[in-house]
C-alpha cells in the first residue's frame, strides 16, 4: 500500500473554496480504487496549510489513477474550480508507506 501525502499552501481567504474542492474529490479517488483518508483544513497555528491523504494498493495503481482522471469530467471539474476559485496558492506530493499494528 502507498499513501499519497498532500501538503498544500491556500488562500486563508479562501478556505470555504477549497473546502468544495476537497468534498468533490473524496468520492472521486475512492471511485479510481483509492482510499481517502480525508482532508484536514486550517484550524489552530497556520491559517494557509491543508493536507490530505490517500492511499492505493500499490504505486502502480496510483499512477493508473493519475492516467484516468485526466479525462474523467468530474475530476476536471474539481481541477477546473481550483484554477477558478484560485483558492490553491501551491502543493507538494510526497508518498508514504503507513505501519499498522
Amino acid at each position: 500500500m502507498i499513501t499519497c501525502y498532500l501538503k498544500y499552501v491556500v488562500d486563508p481567504y479562501k478556505i470555504p473554496e477549497f473546502e468544495a474542492y476537497a468534498k468533490m474529490w473524496l468520492p472521486l479517488v475512492d471511485s479510481f480504487g483509492g482510499t481517502h483518508h480525508g482532508y484536514f483544513l486550517p484550524h489552530e497555528g497556520a491559517n494557509n496549510i491543508a493536507v490530505a491523504l490517500f492511499s492505493f494498493p500499490s504505486l502502480f495503481e496510483y499512477e493508473e489513477y493519475r492516467k484516468k482522471i485526466q479525462d474523467d469530467p468530474a475530476c476536471q471539474a474539481a481541477f477546473q474550480h481550483a484554477n477558478d476559485t484560485r483558492c490553491i496558492i501551491s502543493f507538494e506530493r510526497s508518498f508514504m508507506r503507513p505501519v499498522f499494528a
